[in-house]
């Protein structure tokens, strides 16, 4: 058991982290990711949107299952018995079995993120590979140096950000001291956004993410004034008259040096 929990969480640490964090109309997901195919967020139902690190094709297979769970309890009861809650209790009961039952353990890691009516109505929950669920409060770090992240995220979340805000926080935790951010077209962004109608997961690319992007941009604060530093305006005390040599007398420059 020992074993696989080390060999899962090498291979955990080895991807890019994912940010999932909570904004005054909904649900931010925010990861760094250089493909254009292989998305790391998705969407799984109406109200409800999905994030993974990891082996691609394990975790690929998750979010095919969920959305299988989904459409079927949807279609056979009510699209609001859909619930993250359900999903993360789907996705522990099979990643503990699998790691239980077989020689090797998935290597991923799982946010199942549901949006309310209301912000008190919202849910991200975490899933480990070993099954084990974490209901998040506010925002969640996943994958490479998800400790630092999560530090940083801790430093800088506040309640009821703006979109902008939101995303700012997310750039700056990913971000590593000193280190530059990931440029637009490497960037995967996405939202639950309660304020739309029937489905709320919503892709944020191209112009629409360099427009948000350009209002985190704010300008470097002022240097603060020093008073030690001389004024560089012109003298306003009375007027000394020209300068004069050692004995007194006027000097016009022709004195020895």
């Amino acid at each position: 058991m020992r074993d696989k929990a080390d060999y899962a969480r090498k291979g955990i640490a080895r991807g890019r982290s994912v940010v999932v964090l909570q904004y005054v109309d909904g649900i931010l997901f925010v990861a760094p990711n250089p493909s254009r195919a292989l998305h790391k967020i998705s969407e799984i139902y109406d109200r409800i949107g999905f994030a993974a690190v990891g082996r691609y094709n394990e975790f690929e297979e998750l979010r095919l299952g969920g959305i299988r769970y989904a459409d079927i309890n949807g279609y056979t009861y009510d699209r609001s018995d859909v619930t993250g809650r359900g999903l993360a209790n789907l996705y522990a009961s099979n990643l503990g079995r699998i790691f239980t039952e077989s020689i090797k353990s998935l290597e991923v890691e799982v946010v199942v993120a549901e949006v309310g009516e209301t912000k008190d109505g919202d849910a991200i929950y975490r899933l480990t590979f070993d099954g084990s669920v974490f209901d998040e409060h506010g925002f969640a770090a996943m994958g490479g140096q998800a400790e630092a992240v999560a530090g940083r995220l801790k430093e800088r979340y506040r309640e009821s950000m703006s979109l902008a805000d939101a995303l700012e926080v997310a750039l700056a935790a990913l971000t590593e001291p000193g280190g530059e951010r990931p440029p637009v077209g490497q960037l995967e962004v996405a939202v639950l956004d309660r304020n739309r109608e029937h489905r709320k997961f919503l892709r944020l690319t191209g112009a629409r993410l360099e427009r948000l992007l350009a209002q985190t941009t704010t300008p470097p604060p002022a240097p603060p004034a020093d008073d030690t530093q001389p004024p560089t305006g012109p003298p306003t005390g009375p007027p000394t008259g020209p300068p004069t040599g050692p004995e007194g007398d006027v000097d016009d420059g022709s004195s020895p040096l």
